[in-house]
């Protein structure tokens, strides 16, 4: 968001003036797009390392910890019930979508065309393709890296440990911040911060837009999105007795009471008043069997791919539409 003044022709770097001067790993426009956003960009990967370092020693603490109990010969209790340290890191990188698609997306191109930043770049020698090129790159990146990193690192302190965490593996909190889907999900939102801000060119509207958008994407449409994302399995055993335990950490999504012919009735068909009725509901129906709808672990895997996929899909129509209306509007 902070604005910058062009003091050099892009492209042409200036020389070092001294003896202490060094060579710059940028040069020309990605330089002057760096240096516009160098508080974002700091403030992004400050975070992303303090977390990544705070992910590393719970994971250490927890192994510790298993370590001492002699898991997983011996039961080690609940060591991840109220686990301060695992409830701030995930609010932190459930945080991080937000942070990216309001304060890095929605001003990414809003800001420069409000304050001007946008046409004095572009009457220099910097085409608009190359600006608008150089700052969607550097907000891509700054939603990759950080998604790579703690997703790789999160995943790699859930994944043995899985048992012991009380989120199921279907939960947001666990399928959207480990494998592919958050760095999918980081970039999504950013362009759509991204687009808002082009599509309504000033700073505010954008960030609240921006805002909206991703409440209502994390807290409501994905939840549904999520779990249909799997293909749903039928498991029939006799009424009245336990699931077997290999059905222990499935997802279960629906439930029903059948007869011995396979005719399903819902799970509160025979639910009346005394017991006497209820039994003669079961009779009357010929209700054996307890049936149940369900996602097990094993799909996790092509769920969170398959989800990686439709959210790159998201982003690459967005910034193609964002180049095309952006390349088409006066600035």
């Amino acid at each position: 968001m902070s604005s910058t003044t062009l003091t050099e022709k892009p492209g042409k770097a200036r020389k070092p003036s001294g003896p202490g001067s060094g060579r710059r790993l940028l040069r020309g426009l990605p330089w002057l797009v760096v240096r516009q956003h160098r508080v974002a960009l700091a403030c992004v990967l400050g975070l992303t390392v303090l977390t990544a370092l705070w992910i590393v020693y719970e994971r250490h603490e927890l192994v510790q910890l298993l370590d001492a109990k002699g898991w997983p010969e011996k039961d080690p209790g609940r060591p991840m019930e109220n686990n301060r340290g695992y409830e701030y890191i995930t609010s932190i990188i459930n945080g991080l979508p937000l942070i990216l698609a309001v304060f890095i997306g929605a001003p990414l191109i809003a800001g420069d065309q409000e304050n001007g930043t946008a046409q004095l770049v572009t009457t220099q020698s910097v085409t608009r393709r190359q600006w608008l090129t150089a700052k969607l790159g550097l907000a891509y990146t700054l939603a990759l890296v950080p998604g790579l990193v703690l997703s790789a690192l999160f995943t790699w302190w859930w994944e043995p440990h899985r048992s012991l965490f009380l989120s199921q593996w279907i939960d947001g909190v666990i399928f959207d911040n480990t494998g592919p889907v958050l760095p999918a999900f980081l970039l999504f939102l950013t362009a759509v911060g991204i687009t808002i801000g082009a599509l309504v060119r000033r700073v505010l509207p954008a960030m609240v837009g921006a805002f909206l958008f991703t409440a209502v994407t994390t807290m409501f449409v994905w939840d549904e999105v999520r779990v249909r994302l799997g293909s749903p399995k039928m498991f029939t055993y006799p009424m009245d007795t336990e699931l077997p335990a290999r059905f222990h950490d499935v997802y279960e999504m629906d439930r029903w009471v059948g007869s011995a012919d396979g005719t399903l009735y819902g799970w509160g068909t025979c639910a009346e008043a005394t017991e006497k009725a209820q039994n003669a509901c079961i009779k009357e129906h010929g209700i054996v069997n307890d049936v149940i709808q369900y996602l097990d672990y094993g799909q996790m895997a092509t769920m969170q791919w398959t989800a990686a996929g439709i959210l790159l899909a998201g982003t690459i129509l967005l910034t193609a539409f964002t180049l095309w209306w952006t390349s088409r509007r006066p600035l």
